[in-house]
């Protein structure tokens, strides 16, 4: 079991049916730890049940959204290591431990990956294959589950990336691209997810949307040339092909192939000019990992 202080981060919006349960169950097994509760701006019992249970509560004055309860969370916390969770009871207390075994073996953020019978509904359990699927593509790493909101990491690192995350749902997916691009060590560990009390804040089609074009924005920013250099083969591919065409059919080169090649083109020097801006974007996080790894 880990020696240093931990803090758990807890985002809550309306959950005064679960928050209390799952902040007396982590004083109870972990007495010597802090345990925060970010209440999001709720209009019901929230707060005051969680802080009735022995949890520290910081308070929006309104909804800022699920990102940016964890951003005031991680800001606040006082722990070594973060230990992020849901408060709709999804996550099982006793996956904890698993979560800090990983971080004790040497890894700086570590996922609960949910299995795949235990989603919500079928159609959340398909739309995270996807984003996995689509996320390893983007990072060249392999991803177990993008979107899953228990995790642990080591608080100097994931403040770091603080700027980074949207205020939405969508933090999981941004942090753990960022850990990717920066070199540092990520680890998964199976985890069941239970039945949610209460009802959930996602809107699927809504969110989903929003989820796929992070992964598009984070992808570009992770590594550019993995997102324009196929765009750029295909808009080249494209106008050989209908060079071709004409060519053998009226023996000539139309306008719609020299724009093509010209896409193309572009399309690859964007890709150059977006690598260069990653690399000066992370050169800051880069040098602070060199210095924390010479202590």
């Amino acid at each position: 079991m880990t020696t240093c202080k931990v803090s758990f981060v807890i985002p809550a919006k309306n959950e005064e049916k679960s928050i209390g349960g799952i902040v007396e169950r982590l004083v109870a097994r972990y007495p010597n730890f802090e345990v925060l509760v970010v209440n999001d701006g709720s209009n019901d019992k929230t707060a005051a049940n969680a802080e009735e249970m022995g949890a520290r509560v910081v308070s929006h004055p309104y909804s800022k959204g699920n990102g940016a309860a964890i951003k005031t969370g991680s800001r606040k916390a006082k722990g070594e290591i973060l230990v992020f969770m849901d408060a709709d009871g999804q996550h099982d207390t006793n996956d904890i431990q698993k979560l800090l075994n990983k971080i004790d073996e040497g890894f700086d953020l570590v996922v609960g990956a949910r299995e795949v019978d235990t989603h919500a509904s079928w159609f959340r359990k398909y739309a995270n294959l996807f984003y996995n699927r689509l996320a390893s593509a983007m990072t060249g790493h392999k991803i177990e589950d993008l979107t899953s909101g228990f995790r642990a990491a080591k608080a100097s690192y994931f403040k770091k990336f603080l700027y980074l995350l949207p205020n939405g749902f969508s933090y999981p997916t941004t942090s753990t691209m960022a850990f990717f691009r920066s070199g540092y060590s990520v680890a998964y560990v199976s985890i069941k997810a239970r039945q949610r009390e209460g009802k959930s804040h996602i809107k699927l089609f809504k969110d989903g949307t929003r989820f796929f074009v992070i992964i598009l924005k984070v992808g570009a920013l992770f590594s550019p040339m993995r997102l324009f250099l196929p765009v750029s083969a295909a808009l080249f591919c494209v106008g050989l092909f209908y060079y071709g065409y004409t060519y053998i059919n009226y023996s000539r080169f139309t306008n719609m192939s020299a724009l093509m090649f010209v896409s193309s083109i572009i399309t690859f020097l964007i890709g150059i000019i977006s690598e260069q801006i990653s690399s000066l974007h992370y050169r800051g996080v880069d040098e602070g990992s060199a210095i924390d790894d010479g202590k």
